[in-house]
């Protein structure tokens, strides 16, 4: 027989009370801010660690690790939609579609935006252009670029007849420079092979440089009026709402229904302006927080107002955390002019014009990474001055701190071992070169007078 001590000490493993509070922690659903859902470190989700010590409970397994943001195994599987459930989605777009149709149209009709590109909606090219700069941008943002770079570039013949050089300078500050390279790439090969003709159906326009799905659908419908769906951020929006998708709508599972939902509503007749009436209705009303429910004409056929839920709708998975580099560059100058180098065509803020430097390694100084990374791409010796300025940036893959330096070549002369194409500029010339966002914040130090005083 056990000693009574035993099972004295046993009798806490037994507590039930303990048992169902770790249930309730480890299977509840996760708590949304702002209409989002949350992102708050595990400790913060599941209560914090001394709140789980003071009611008897270990941190889940599932949260154990390091800095991890996914949620628990129940509810990573309460995140993902039966078989039944998309049936059930399917069916009610079916059951929703006329109503949809009527009235975001109408509504379109009597509150559309006037955007540039909308003015010239017999134009395909310029559908074409303002469908590529809506790729990465706001409306607000894209306007200005579009009305200057249909300026420069009136006609596809035009742009395909222009250096890359100028294409990008004209693109200069909106960004994601790859979109510039695809529509001049694209531009040369409707001239080289179509005499200047767009493909008139989406599954032929996907098949140009840097057109998806979403871009081909869009300038189909418009263009051209044919029935291709659209999905984008505004879409994905209204459509977790008026269905009260219970997915996060980032993930590929989800992303296919979305695409089986937008055909279905999707009308046979005036298809492209159904498509911007989509996109208008989550731009204008359905917005990503507290959403216009008061002035919404689609209010009633909501399920996500009807449940109170739009606030909490739609649903995305867990960010991961964005990586941060130190970067450093070296302005380096001889006889007046500054040194420059051109990025490879293909990749990161590819053709433009930058001041050589790279990355600082883990134990390096700055001005040892500089000397390294000169050596390394250009196979010169510099000598490294005074700071210049430090630059925050951020991409869509990470956040950068970069330092420029005024250095002096001291040895050798350039070498393009990194670079496609390397040039010494002077500063009043800057302006005909296209440089990334970071680079351009330091030209007018550059080229003020030194004060020596």
């Amino acid at each position: 027989m056990l000693a009574p001590w035993f099972w004295e000490a046993m009798l806490p493993l037994f507590d039930v009370a303990a048992v169902v509070r770790r249930w309730i922690f480890c299977t509840r659903r996760r708590e949304t801010v702002d209409g989002q859902v949350s992102n708050l470190p595990h400790s913060d989700e599941h209560g914090s660690s001394e709140e789980r010590r003071k009611h008897g409970l270990r941190t889940p397994r599932c949260l154990r690790r390091k800095g991890r943001l996914a949620t628990c195994p129940t509810q990573r599987r309460q995140a993902l939609l039966s078989d039944n459930q998309k049936a059930t989605l399917l069916q009610s777009a079916e059951r929703k579609k006329a109503f949809l149709r009527r009235a975001l149209l109408a509504w379109f009709r009597r509150s559309a935006r006037d955007l540039p590109w909308r003015r010239r909606r017999d134009n395909p090219y310029a559908v074409w252009v303002s469908e590529i700069m809506l790729q990465q941008t706001r409306v607000e943002a894209a306007a200005p670029y579009f009305e200057r770079f249909m300026a420069a570039f009136p006609t596809v013949h035009d742009l395909a007849a222009a250096r890359e050089d100028r294409v990008l300078r004209v693109w200069q500050g909106l960004g994601y420079y790859s979109r510039a390279r695809n529509l001049h790439r694209t531009a040369r090969r409707m001239v080289r092979d179509h005499g200047g003709r767009f493909p008139e159906t989406a599954a032929a326009l996907e098949r140009l440089p840097g057109i998806g799905r979403y871009t081909a659908g869009a300038i189909a419908s418009i263009a051209f009026g044919e029935r291709a769906a659209v999905v984008d951020g505004n879409v994905r929006r209204v459509l977790a709402r008026l269905l009260a998708i219970d997915a996060p709508v980032d993930a590929p599972a989800t992303m296919r229904l979305l695409w089986s939902l937008a055909e279905i509503l999707l009308p046979p007749r005036r298809p492209g302006e159904f498509n911007q009436a989509l996109m208008d209705h989550g731009a204008g009303i359905c917005i990503p927080r507290r959403p216009r429910c008061a002035v919404c004409p689609v209010r009633k056929a909501c399920d996500a107002f009807a449940q109170g839920r739009q606030n909490a709708l739609p649903l995305r998975r867990p960010r991961r955390a964005v990586p941060h580099y130190v970067v450093v560059a070296a302005c380096t100058k001889r006889n007046g002019r500054y040194l420059l180098g051109k990025r490879p065509s293909q990749g990161l803020l590819g053709g433009l014009w930058e001041f050589p430097g790279g990355k600082v390694e883990p134990g390096e100084t700055h001005e040892q990474a500089l000397v390294r990374e000169i050596r390394e791409e250009l196979a010169m010796a510099i000598a490294v001055g005074p700071l210049l300025a430090s630059v925050e940036h951020t991409y869509s893959h990470a956040k950068v701190t970069l330092h420029f330096y005024r250095c002096t070549a001291i040895a050798g002369e350039p070498q393009r071992h990194h670079y496609p194409e390397v040039r010494w500029v002077f500063p009043a010339h800057f302006d005909r070169y296209a440089f990334p966002a970071a680079n351009r914040k330091i030209l007018p130090l550059l080229k003020a007078p030194i004060n020596r005083g």
